[in-house]
């Protein structure tokens, strides 16, 4: 049987994948080598632009319900806290979600795999991508079944979201450059007592060794993620009692049962190109790096559901070919952005130079508390950290230009109201047209011609703080980010911005 994608992996991103592609009226395949969904979990956190994402297929209520939401970061340095960071307080005037939400991976991927067996597609676990072949009318691969016997599928696109250590990119031959980095890090699922298990997020900096302490509940259990130096002689010997013991002694942590414990090294890499013709690299395939900041698994989704719209878009003739090439452009730039910052940013954490360390802990408990008082300076931290500050300007699906809203930048998610926002009508998918204040009779009969949903909101004194230009056209894709920001709409302008992308008018769906 032939389908329209061959996704292979089924961690989040390639479950995200298919959940999405199938919304879309995608025929998917979905393989893993894995003989069942995972049962360990590195990935804690779900970020505020991820569930954003999830709201437009009715995912997000499922996390936030079963999951624990972090209101707090607290910042520890000689034993003290020293700066303390509302995220609720932070992020309530940027989205409905002004938290970091707590939701372990194996648990993760277990309600994706349920939300995917409700629409009719089953995982094909223990089966494993051997080989395949590009060719002008599709992609052939070759796969091991669980019983050892070999079959061949038949997809027009192949999607490899098959982890660090992909065959999908090895077979392409993609170079992945980048480095290991010279700790070795930890995670240990604890439960414990003493003043950083506060149901907040808890950042040690005390020394060259970093120590991030994720709460799993309100209070009583937590992750604990670190790192360690080790040497020839000492790699592979510590345990948890030796890490323990750091930690309770800079934090005053009393660890009374220990549920979990793992040490593994870590790279930061980028491959050469997300796309190969017909085949697409996503997630851990395409870029890895420090798993501190949290932003791995959220990232990996992000590929997904920025590569499935396109696809879904291209399979059924509503835009050319060349509209994918817009992945690689705009979710490679983001990975290379995001492995040079947080490869910065841990390296000043976990540093052994004496400059660094006089930074860390002389220079950072006195300007940091001074700093978050900076409204900006929090509001630019959430928004970074959340995910929510990605934008895709001056990309090829970007144009112009409307108040302080760019072609490429996520809508501003905007009240309106009796608990309404701006963002209730994106679970259809779809392309749709915003304005804010007054769209006039020709922008009307050119959306209903062209098929493409149009929602005009009621201006109010808040959107001019948002950066919403009054009656101006914001043209936005499925994935809400602006295509066009227009403050001064013609009819004309829009018909040319479809067809200098490649994009087919009128639109269905």
């Amino acid at each position: 049987m032939r389908h329209d994608v061959l996704i292979v992996g089924a961690g989040p991103t390639g479950l995200v994948l298919a959940l999405w592609l199938n919304r879309m009226g995608v025929s998917v395949r979905i393989v893993a080598k894995a003989d069942g969904p995972g049962t360990q979990s590195r990935a804690l956190a779900v970020h505020a632009r991820t569930l954003e994402l999830y709201g437009q297929l009715d995912l997000a209520g499922a996390v936030v319900s079963e999951g624990y939401e972090v209101g707090g970061v607290n910042l520890w340095v000689g034993g003290e806290k020293r700066a303390h960071v509302s995220l609720t307080e932070t992020g309530a005037a940027h989205t409905r979600y002004p938290f970091l939400q707590i939701f372990p991976q194996d648990r993760h991927e277990r309600l994706l795999v349920e939300r995917l067996q409700s629409a009719g597609i089953c995982v094909e676990w223990a089966t494993e991508l051997i080989d395949f072949e590009q060719g002008e009318a599709g992609v052939t691969a070759r796969l091991r079944l669980p019983d050892g016997s070999e079959r061949s599928c038949e997809a027009q696109f192949l999607a490899g979201c098959d982890g660090a250590g992909s065959i999908v990119r090895k077979q392409l031959g993609m170079g992945f450059p980048g480095d290991t980095y010279e700790q070795t890090f930890y995670v240990a699922d604890v439960e414990a007592n003493g003043p950083p298990m506060n149901g907040e997020l808890n950042i040690d900096l005390d020394d060259s060794d970093f120590l991030a302490i994720f709460p799993l509940d309100g209070g009583s259990r937590a992750r604990l993620v670190g790192t360690v130096r080790e040497d020839a002689a000492t790699a592979g010997t510590h345990d948890f009692e030796t890490i323990n013991r750091k930690a309770a002694a800079s934090l005053g942590i009393n660890v009374t049962k220990v549920n979990w414990f793992s040490s593994y090294r870590v790279h930061h890499r980028v491959v050469d190109q997300f796309r190969a013709g017909r085949v697409f690299l996503l997630g851990d395939a395409a870029h890895v790096h420090s798993p501190a900041g949290g932003q791995g698994m959220n990232t990996g989704i992000g590929d997904a559901i920025n590569l499935a719209w396109k696809i879904a878009m291209v399979t059924r003739g509503a835009a050319e070919d060349k509209v994918l090439d817009s992945y690689q452009e705009e979710r490679r730039a983001f990975a290379r952005k995001l492995v040079r910052t947080t490869d910065q940013a841990f390296s000043l954490a976990t540093s052994e130079g004496a400059l660094a360390r006089f930074v860390r802990t002389r220079i950072v408990p006195l300007v940091m508390p001074t700093a978050l008082q900076l409204d900006w300076l929090r509001d630019w931290a959430f928004r970074t950290v959340s995910q929510l500050e990605i934008s895709y300007r001056g990309d090829a699906l970007s144009e112009g230009e409307a108040g302080e809203i760019h072609g490429g930048d996520r809508l501003p998610w905007l009240e309106l109201g009796e608990g309404r926002t701006n963002y209730e009508g994106f679970s259809s998918l779809s392309w749709q047209f915003h304005v804010y204040g007054y769209a006039g009779h020709a922008l009307e009969d050119w959306c209903r011609a062209q098929a493409i949903p149009l929602h005009v909101f009621p201006w109010r004194p808040g959107f001019e703080e948002a950066g919403v230009e009054r009656d101006a056209v914001y043209v936005i894709r499925p994935d809400c980010y602006v295509g066009l920001a227009d403050g001064e709409p013609s009819t004309e302008r829009l018909t040319a911005y479809f067809g200098s992308r490649g994009i087919r008018l009128p639109l269905s769906g």
